[in-house]
């Protein structure tokens, strides 16, 4: 009989003499097939206390690394999956302070240490920021892994020198320990480790060894005794088996998924029944199957023949099953959680019965303003569950888009999709590549700027514009946009003309939306979808654009009507003088 990897925990948590417990701690232990692929995950934060809301950042930070980290794709390695899920949550902490009262005093912002654990086959993952600590206990003896990051001013005065939520990017500690049935972890914040003896610990944790939780309550109190005037946590992990030898994992290396074949229709793949293709191009390759476990219809999506041998493709590949597992919202593709092993690289999700919005759009020239409306809106409140997880979508277009039989809307494509604090912890002189579609693309995009919630709402506008006019509301002039010269001579075509009775506060909410500078674009999606609904006396006030904006040729026509004008006047004039 094939053994699993099984651990026993203890935990105490305790606000000690403060009033708020600033410490947050968890611990998940899946099921298979997530036991065996992604393992165990053990986290620990401590909130920094000159700051009210830093609780909020302990919560925050240990409950988005163990639910994230188990969205990541099964071809990560643990380091790669944790670093992702790290970068993204310090990046997400930083963003809420700059939002918060005290935008630019890290002392009063969303900031805390973080101390986590994955467990997985025979390794155990280390992550480490801040001044909490991990150790493994050896005898009597605690020996400990992780590193203080405290700067030591005087015996009055230290401060942080790393923590989550501090700067933008995020520099951590990382650390592979081999591991054996019988080997004991501590994690603990300095509340406890600056007032207990490490040879209390020990002897603690050996007396109660079938009582762990008794064995950290006992040394929660004893930090207590010492005059700990901390808050106080503690959480022990022993080893209790670990997985056949033979398991999946290979340390230091992504796990061995095949990039897989092109399957035949009827074929079976991976345990799915392939029904047919259902969308094939240079990008991706996807297949409608059936899960014979379930019965339900299921998507495919498979990486691109054509784009195997690039490893950026498949980086992005690779992020656009993380970014889909993360999100949770009725206008967001759903995954389909992972309920067997793996063989292949592929992301499974939940078949949407429907058509593309290009097809929409086709099927319906002419719609009317309420049909719209609706479709932008939750279109919009799809945006919205990327944006409040720091993800720009950076490819929204009709093609990406689908309506199913029931009238909602989803957005069904990732690969463009960029991670705050992922992407920012690339190369600073890499090239970012437009991974857009270029009639939907922001200009700054191609001014080589980087792009902003507000560059998902200009792509948004030119759908709701396209939808109600057939065109685009710049042509194809924004897609040549190199230069702020060019961007500054970008016209707007009004939504508003002969062919279309489109009201004129309708067409001023759209100029606004695809405002060639970002600053001057909608803030939030939900101003541009209240707007659409209700006219703004601010941009009604604003009056009728100039002609020269409106209708160029027009404008030309009618200066050269009035040049031509004044020169007969002179000429009769002249005549009259000299008659």
């Amino acid at each position: 009989m094939s053994r699993q990897l099984t651990i026993s925990v203890g935990q105490h948590s305790d606000r000690g003499r403060k009033e708020t417990n600033q410490d947050f701690h968890g611990i998940v232990i899946p099921a298979e097939p997530l036991l065996s692929s992604k393992g165990i995950a053990v986290a620990l934060a401590d909130g920094i206390s000159s700051s009210d809301v830093s609780q909020i950042a302990s919560e925050s930070a240990v409950k988005g690394f163990l639910e994230d980290y188990y969205c990541t794709s099964d071809a990560w390695s643990v380091k790669t999956s944790a670093q992702r899920v790290l970068d993204a949550t310090n990046s997400w902490l930083h963003a809420q302070t700059r939002r918060g009262r005290d935008p630019y005093d890290r002392d009063r912002g969303y900031v805390c240490t973080l101390s986590a654990m994955v467990i997985k086959s025979a390794t155990a993952h280390l992550f480490h920021v801040g001044d909490s600590r991990i150790w493994r206990l050896g005898g009597q003896t605690l020996e400990q892994l992780t590193e203080d990051h405290r700067i030591v001013v005087s015996s009055q005065q230290s401060y942080l020198g790393r923590a989550l939520g501090i700067n933008p990017q995020l520099e951590i500690d990382y650390l592979a320990v081999p591991v054996a049935a019988g080997d004991i972890f501590l994690l603990a914040t300095d509340g406890i480790h600056e007032y207990v003896a490490p040879g209390f610990m020990a002897s603690a944790i050996r007396a109660q060894a079938g009582d762990l939780d008794g064995a950290a309550a006992l040394i929660v109190q004893e930090a207590l005794q010492q005059g700990s005037p901390d808050n106080l946590t503690l959480q022990i992990v022993r080893i209790d088996s670990l997985p056949d030898p033979g398991a999946d994992e290979v340390a230091g290396q992504i796990s061995g998924l095949a990039l897989p074949p092109l399957p035949e229709p009827r074929a079976l793949f991976d345990g799915y029944r392939i029904i047919r293709e259902l969308h094939g191009s240079s990008r991706s390759h996807i297949y409608l199957a059936t899960d014979p476990e379930t019965q339900a219809l299921v998507a495919l999506k498979l990486p691109s023949i054509d784009l195997r041998h690039d490893p950026d493709y498949l980086r992005r590949f690779l992020m656009e099953e993380w970014v889909a597992r993360r999100l949770n919202s009725a206008h967001v593709l759903k995954p389909c959680p992972p309920t067997r092993q793996r063989s292949y690289l592929y992301v499974a999700t939940e078949f949407v019965d429907g058509q593309t919005l290009t097809q929409w759009m086709t099927d319906h020239p002419r719609p009317g303003l309420e049909t719209v409306r609706d479709i932008v809106e939750q279109i919009a409140r799809g945006l919205q569950a990327f944006h409040r997880m720091e993800m720009l979508h950076q490819d929204l277009r009709p093609e990406n888009i689908m309506i199913d039989r029931t009238g909602t809307v989803k957005i069904i494509d990732f690969g463009a999709v960029r991670v705050a604090g992922v992407a920012e912890s690339a190369a600073p002189d890499a090239p970012e590549d437009i991974l857009g579609t270029v009639q939907y693309t922001a200009p700054e995009y191609f001014l080589g700027e980087g792009g902003s919630p507000g560059s998902d709402i200009f792509s948004l506008g030119v759908i709701a514009y396209q939808m109600l006019t057939g065109r685009l509301p710049y042509g194809t002039a924004a897609a040549r946009v190199r230069s702020r010269a060019a961007l500054r001579r970008l016209a707007y075509l009004p939504a508003a003309d002969d062919d279309r009775e489109i009201p004129a506060w309708i067409d001023a909410v759209l100029r606004r939306a695809v405002h060639p500078d970002p600053l001057r674009r909608y803030a939030e999606l939900s101003e541009f979808t209240h707007d659409l609904r209700h006219p703004n006396r601010t941009l009604a006030g604003r009056g009728a654009a100039p002609l020269l904006a409106r209708s160029p040729l027009a404008f030309w026509k009618g200066v050269a009507a009035i040049l031509a004008g004044t020169v007969v006047l002179l000429l009769v004039a002249l005549g009259l003088q000299h008659g």
